[in-house]
């Protein structure tokens, strides 16, 4: 699944290439993956006519600023994928929803030269767009957005704020991590590498953490994810960005999968378990519980 690294990747992506265009059509080809409004035709016919004006990124989610003062808001979930390419770009069997833009403002021969589309390729099919109207609230709508915790590059992603948050539980940090609740946009590849990072075994209590430990903690998790976002994201099944490239950092990875394989530190061969359910990576050395 797409995290935060790989949602910002593609949100960075979308604003170099996508404001000033302007939405002059479009195809749903997979009705379900609209999640509001649920008809189709009523999408469309509200999304037409309206301009990029800015997309921003709340955890794992995309949203557009439209120019009429609506937003368009995306989730990955597991194998989203938004592309920027030519209108005459052969349509992919998972692509499921496209919108065909022109550059606002310029002529017919312009027009007919610069024909681009963003699509929506999604092969697991649990991806979802939305159309909020500009007289509802974001949240009122992707409600989603109702409960994350607060994004890892916000000031008040302190130590204290963390501490706070870890000393309500006595589950695996690693498990706490993945809560969208806690972090929002972090999943199981740069919580893997933030517990590295921050040299904390991932099965710890969370309650049981000193400030210390929270402190290098956060410090890993930003650290790890401003890597991931360097290296334009982790590709190792289908992520993409808007130009159809794959993300590099999975190539510099500390511990996520690399089972057997030595340390980068010191040597130790990479351990895998099985926590709540996902696949776990760490240094038994560097992370000694």
């Amino acid at each position: 699944m797409p995290e935060l690294p790989e949602v910002e990747t593609v949100r960075i992506g979308l604003n170099e290439n996508t404001l000033g265009w302007q939405i002059e059509g479009g195809e749903v080809l997979l009705p379900r993956a609209i999640a509001y409004p649920e008809n189709s035709e009523a999408f469309l016919a509200a999304v037409i006519g309206a301009e990029f004006t800015e997309w921003q990124r709340r955890g794992k989610y995309l949203i557009a600023q439209l120019s009429q003062g609506d937003r368009l808001g995306v989730h990955l979930r597991m194998t989203g994928s938004l592309l920027w390419c030519d209108r005459d770009t052969t349509v992919g069997k998972h692509t499921r929803v496209r919108l065909f833009l022109k550059e606002k403002g310029k002529g017919k021969k312009e027009k007919k030269e610069r024909l681009k589309e963003l699509r929506f390729d999604d092969q697991r099919t649990f991806g979802k767009v939305w159309w909020v109207p500009s007289h509802q609230t974001t949240e009122s709508i992707i409600t989603g957005l109702q409960k994350l915790g607060l994004e890892p590059f916000d000031p008040e992603f302190t130590p204290e704020h963390l501490a706070a948050k870890f000393s309500r539980t006595g589950r695996p940090i690693k498990t706490v991590l993945l809560d969208q609740e806690t972090v929002a946009g972090i999943g199981n590849i740069y919580a893997d590498e933030s517990l590295f990072l921050g040299k904390i075994h991932p099965q710890k209590a969370a309650n049981s953490l000193s400030l210390e430990q929270v402190t290098s903690l956060r410090q890993g998790i930003i650290r790890s994810l401003s890597d991931g976002i360097a290296k334009g994201g982790t590709t190792f099944s289908s992520f993409q960005n808007v130009a159809g490239l794959k993300g590099n950092y999975i190539d510099t990875a500390w511990v996520f999968r690399r089972t057997g394989q030595p340390c980068n530190v010191c040597g130790t061969l990479i351990s895998r378990i099985k926590l709540g359910g996902r696949s776990t990576h760490f240094c038994s050395q560097c992370q000694s519980l």
